[in-house]
């Protein structure tokens, strides 16, 4: 087959692209968020749904689906459709899948304490906003028979307030980031939480002497705490001081936990000194 130029192409080769092409096509699915309502007089539609609206929407549904790691996530693509306003997102089937399993779940329960923070938060924005302009919001996806959620001004999906409580943490790492211009905050890198951003006023700032950045140290702050599963809600910590750290192996404080066990005739030293240290058997 030749096309302009007196290129030749091989026929497998055409072939073989579409096959691939259909491959990656089937493996998507996509998610439809249904929106019914009015905007004054006029019922809502494609053309009078506010750009900040379909913004608010975009970052809802990725936390939806991507609560925790969105820079590794796949590629998802949008659309907007008339009906009163279908908002159609297309990703891999893998997640669309996950995904409906979970609006069976909180259909069924009619409870989302048992979500991820980011995730639990996405659904109670849509709760409030179904309860603010009075929309009838209709979650579903493209599997057959698929799970469906409704959220309109009657339904109450938010997180159990008891299940919450404040807490203080300390948290150690690295600092890669502080100060804004708006909103202050330190970043530091931890080993068991990954990134935190600690909400900091400029006030505390101004008052360090030695520049922290890419130094270790460690952050007493204040947060939420689920009480039942310990999940820290790492969204909403602040500041409360700067503690200096230096991680070091002192062989001189083992030996006198040594010496300890062994004057309480401990069977196990080493168990002995783990539990002084907080640490598990």
């Amino acid at each position: 087959m030749r096309f302009g130029g007196g290129r030749k192409f091989n026929n497998f080769s055409i072939v073989n692209h579409k096959y691939l092409l259909f491959l990656c096509m089937s493996n998507l699915g996509q998610i439809e968020i249904r929106i019914e309502g009015k905007v004054g007089n006029l019922s809502l539609s494609k053309d009078n749904f506010d750009i900040n609206e379909i913004k608010e929407l975009l970052d809802s549904f990725e936390n939806l689906l991507f609560p925790n790691d969105k820079k590794n996530r796949p590629l998802i693509s949008y659309d907007i459709q008339d009906g009163s306003v279908k908002h159609i997102f297309k990703t891999t089937l893998q997640f669309i899948i996950g995904f409906n399993a979970l609006l069976l779940q909180v259909s069924k329960s009619e409870n989302i304490d048992f979500l991820e923070i980011n995730t639990a938060k996405a659904f109670e924005q849509l709760q409030d906003n179904a309860i603010k302009n009075d929309l009838n919001i209709t979650l579903k996806t493209s599997i057959d028979n698929s799970s469906e959620l409704i959220i309109n001004k009657d339904t109450k999906y938010y997180r159990t307030e008891v299940l919450w409580i404040d807490a203080e943490f300390y948290f150690y790492g690295k600092i890669t980031n502080m100060g804004g211009k708006e909103k202050a905050n330190f970043h530091i890198v931890t080993e068991d939480f990954g990134t935190l951003i600690i909400q900091t006023p400029k006030s505390e700032i101004e008052k360090i002497e030695n520049n922290p950045l890419y130094k270790s140290y460690g952050i007493r702050a204040m947060g939420k705490q689920n009480s039942e599963t310990g999940e820290i809600d790492k969204t909403n910590l602040k500041f409360l001081s700067l503690i200096t750290y230096e991680p070091r192996y002192d062989l001189k404080y083992l030996q006198i936990l040594r010496d300890n066990a062994s004057w309480l005739k401990a069977t196990d030293a080493d168990t002995y000194i783990n539990e002084i240290r907080g640490y598990d058997a």
